[in-house]
């Protein structure tokens, strides 16, 4: 294996910019994003000062001095010795506190550090926290600890508990911050909730989920696990309330490898990796962005070459043996091969147990856009709708079969206004966010009025060659009154020998593992066979939505004794609306024969 030894003192002027150096010269392995984020700071280092930023080593330096003078490390193998940063963190460290603005204020107000798992990147941050709250010649520093909830964010307060009653290195022995006075502790033994330094009137403090401080003014917040995160409400509390602060202040954004269903973490994180590779400029952001290269995830079970790249302590504190255990497991059940590649290899999957191959789902996504529906016309379409029972959420699919026999999916989506973060907190979805971004529908009132889906429906009708549309029969009759209020003409087909009507042909689609035999009856053990068969080829486009990922990702299978398998929206873990109806329009195109030889509009009224 490449080695990851410190670069040689001498060849730069200080160690933070001499591992950017060797970063980009190769002399160790790193990722693509790792080498942009050394590439910027050396850039910068040439020409920032014209923008009005300046590197200051002998800053970056005093932070590397810090830690080993009066930290120890408290867990693991090398428990009790000085705490020398990592390579990597003599890095992050170093430029988050070597950069200033003409006023000597940090330059950076936000920091996203992503690595895999066990790299030591929540004591990296809980140094950062005591030095920012009593080291850095700052009165009154409000320094805090955050998270999704209360356990994380105590995972990395507990760690700055356990620097400042560990031994200074030097000192007597049993001297540490604690006992010497330097910090107080607030609560006892393992229930300590504050820290002080009475010095500087400073504290730190943990925090969690929706808790608040009155009145902040925060010189570092240090915000864990990002990835575990369902709402981006806090972190914008407090980004803002850094924003506010005159002097230097900071926020610190530490986590592994998002799953693509982490919503907020993904899109943290995508925003960094542009910051990283120049696509935005945003001088006040640190991105450092650990992960293996897109060309690597194919064989990276096979290519330990490659783990350095998403793993920079590895082989240092991080032993080999433990991320070889992982691999081997990883071989042998499926079922953790996705939550290891991206925990560990930074390869953003969708969820551990998702209910088919992440990777799969995601080459078939791509933008089903106006122009590409434009495109469309003339061929055979398919819709499926899953009207929520009052206020849930609402969901419309097109599939269209397009000359090459390619199927084409797109989503549209309702939800109401009352209620609407309420909902969002309750499900872990960030509701609000799709509504303003245009991805979902909020309509007035506290129940969906299924006239605005008729409408949709119509219009779609009007302008696509549209077969059939199916349905699940649960609340079936409010949609059909919505037809008929609009004045759009539709019939339900009740089997072959019945009357047939004029208008819109509707027909049922049944929910559970049962398998229909009757004459144009489809069924959903049929439709995901169907569906997955597609995915699995890559013989179908699916609209590249955030709603229809999270409702993918939510997913659960229940299958029978005879294998047969329907999706249980009581075992889910969130709304999976969007994901029933794509497997049901998917799945009658497909009994039309030759791909879907016919056109068909799919609704499933089961909330």
């Amino acid at each position: 294996m490449p080695s990851l030894a410190r670069p040689a003192r001498g060849k730069s002027p200080d160690p933070t910019t001499a591992w950017a150096e060797a970063a980009v010269r190769g002399d160790f392995v790193v990722g693509d994003l790792v080498r942009y984020a050394c590439e910027r700071h050396l850039r910068d280092i040439r020409d920032a000062a014209r923008r009005g930023y300046f590197w200051r080593p002998e800053l970056a330096q005093r932070v590397l001095d810090f830690f080993p003078s009066l930290f120890t490390i408290t867990d693991g193998p090398a428990a009790g010795k000085p705490f020398h940063l990592l390579p990597y963190q003599v890095f992050c460290a170093g430029s988050l506190m070597g950069w200033v603005n003409a006023e000597g204020r940090w330059r950076f107000r936000s920091a996203w550090i992503e690595t895999g798992k066990g790299q030591a990147k929540s004591p990296l941050m809980a140094g950062l926290g005591l030095y920012a709250m009593g080291w850095c010649g700052f009165e009154r520093s409000q320094v805090y600890s955050i998270a999704a909830n209360k356990q994380t964010a105590n995972v990395l307060f507990k760690d700055a508990v356990a620097m400042c009653r560990a031994q200074v290195p030097g000192y007597d022995e049993g001297d540490s911050l604690e006992g010497l006075g330097h910090i107080v502790t607030s609560g006892e033994n393992d229930n300590v909730w504050k820290l002080w330094h009475p010095a500087s009137k400073s504290f730190f403090l943990p925090l969690a989920g929706g808790a608040a401080q009155s009145g902040p003014r925060p010189r570092m917040v240090l915000a864990d696990e990002i990835h575990e995160f369902t709402s981006d409400a806090q972190i914008e509390i407090w980004r803002r309330a850094i924003t506010k602060v005159a002097g230097s202040a900071m926020m610190v954004l530490g986590t592994n490898t998002p799953a693509t269903a982490q919503l907020v973490g993904t899109s943290y994180s995508e925003t960094a990796q542009k910051i990283a590779r120049g696509e935005i400029r945003d001088d006040t952001q640190f991105a450092f962005v650990a992960r293996v290269d897109k060309k690597d995830r194919e064989t990276v079970f096979d290519n330990e070459a490659c783990w350095q790249k998403a793993l920079p302590a590895l082989g240092i504190t991080y032993p080999i043996a433990n991320i070889r255990e992982e691999v081997q497991t990883a071989r042998t059940r499926l079922s953790t091969a996705s939550s290891v590649k991206r925990l560990y290899f930074g390869i953003p999957t969708g969820a551990a147990d998702f209910w088919i191959s992440e990777e799969k789902w995601a080459a078939v996504l791509a933008p089903v856009d106006d122009e590409t529906i434009a495109a469309l016309k003339g061929c055979r379409c398919w819709l499926s709708l899953d009207l929520s029972k009052k206020n849930d959420l609402t969901a419309l699919t097109a599939t269209w079969v397009d000359g090459a026999g390619v199927f084409w999916q797109k989503t549209w989506y309702w939800t109401t206004k009352d209620g609407l973060a309420d909902r969002a907190k309750s499900d872990q979805a960030p509701y609000e966010e799709w509504v303003e971004e245009g991805h979902l529908v909020a309509v007035d009132g506290a129940t969906i009025d299924k006239s605005f889906v008729a409408a949709q429906v119509a219009a779609l009708c009007a302008e696509h060659n549209v077969v059939e549309l199916v349905f699940d029969p649960a609340h079936m009759a409010d949609f059909e009154t919505a037809c008929e209020e609009i004045g759009f003409a539709a019939w339900r087909y009740k089997g072959p020998k019945e009357p047939q009507g004029t208008g819109l042909k509707m027909v049922p689609h049944a929910q559970g593992t049962k398998v229909m035999f009757e004459d144009k009856q489809h069924c959903m053990p049929r439709s995901i066979e169907r569906f997955e068969d597609r995915i699995l080829k890559e013989t179908i486009v699916i609209d590249d939505s955030p709603v229809t990922y999270s409702c993918a990702a939510n997913a659960a299978i229940v299958t029978d004794g005879q294998k047969n398998r329907a999706f249980d929206k009581k075992r889910s873990r969130g709304r999976i609306d969007g994901i029933v109806t794509s497997a049901m329009g998917a799945g009658a195109a497909e009994a039309d024969g030759l791909g879907g030889a016919s056109g068909a509009l799919f609704l499933d009224l089961d909330s």
